[in-house]
Formats: C-alpha cells, sequence, structure tokens
C-alpha cells in the first residue's frame, strides 16, 4: 500500500503540474489569437483547435488530481448525519461508482479515438483521436485513485493529499 500511495501521490502531482502548464498554454493561445485578431486582423486557424485541446486536458488532468486528493464535488451533509458505520458504506460505494465511472470514461474515450483516428484536425493536421488521450489518461488515473481511496478505507489508512 505505501508504495502505491507514494505513486499515486506522485501521479497527482505530475498530473496537476500538467494541468497547470495546460492553462497557461490556453491563456497563452488565448492571447496570441485575440491580439492576431483585433490588432492585426490575421487570425491563425489554428488557435481554436489548440485552444479546445488544452481546455479538455485542463479539465480532465484536474478533475483526475481532484479526485486523489478528495477534492470532488460531495454531499457530506448528508453523510455527516449517519451512523459512523453507515458513513464508511457511503464513502466505499463513492469510490467503486468511481472506479466505475473512470472505466466507462477510459471505454468510451477509447471508443472515440477509435471511431475517430481516419480523420484529422484540419488546421493541426494530426488525427482526431489526440482529442481523446487525456481523456484515455484521466480515466486510467481516475481509476488508480479510487482504488487507492477504496484500500485506504477497508485497511484503515488514510490518503495524504499531494497537495499538503
Amino acid at each position: 500500500m505505501d508504495f502505491f500511495s507514494a505513486l499515486n501521490a506522485r501521479l497527482s502531482r505530475w498530473t496537476m503540474y500538467l494541468a497547470c502548464l495546460c492553462l497557461a498554454g490556453l491563456l497563452a493561445v488565448v492571447v496570441y489569437g485575440v491580439v492576431l485578431r483585433y490588432v492585426f486582423n490575421d487570425a491563425p486557424p489554428y488557435v481554436e483547435q489548440v485552444a479546445l485541446l488544452l481546455v479538455i486536458s485542463v479539465a480532465m488532468f484536474g478533475a483526475s488530481a481532484g479526485v486523489r486528493d478528495a477534492g470532488h464535488i460531495g454531499l457530506d451533509s448528508l453523510v455527516a448525519v449517519l451512523p459512523a458505520k453507515a458513513q464508511f458504506w457511503c464513502e466505499a460505494v463513492v469510490y467503486v461508482l468511481t472506479v466505475g465511472f473512470a472505466i466507462m470514461l477510459f471505454a468510451g474515450g477509447a471508443e472515440m479515438a477509435v471511431s475517430t483516428h481516419g480523420s484529422t484536425i484540419p488546421t493541426l493536421g494530426l488525427s482526431e483521436a489526440v482529442r481523446y488521450v487525456p481523456i484515455l489518461i484521466a480515466g486510467v488515473l481516475i481509476a488508480l485513485f479510487s482504488i487507492e481511496h477504496l484500500l485506504a478505507q477497508f485497511t484503515g489508512k488514510e490518503v495524504v493529499p499531494s497537495w499538503h
């Protein structure tokens, strides 16, 4: 469990760094596009597609890191009034459902990547499947992080957030 937690903590930090890098890139690309469009009246056609790829990346990587650090949305007020045993099982069910969601996210992303593999993003010349790479990575990471929470819960350990 200690090796798994250390690996997940490192993966989570790298994922958050990558999300921050993508966010900074998104800011730069959008500012670049706006300046070229409104100052020089010469909008590059690829800016929108690059921005879309970066938005997807920020959302997927940020959500993954949020699962590891238990930063996702929850209804704690309802669970807090339940007995301790019911709270334990509610949390376990949430993480099992999250693993299920991660598997569906990965499977759906893989299906979309395969179905769009032959098409290209016109302004970038890349395969449309590239759009789904962050989704596939997020599916794997969310599953790993949720499994870590489940193991910690059943062994009585605590998952230390990566950003402590």
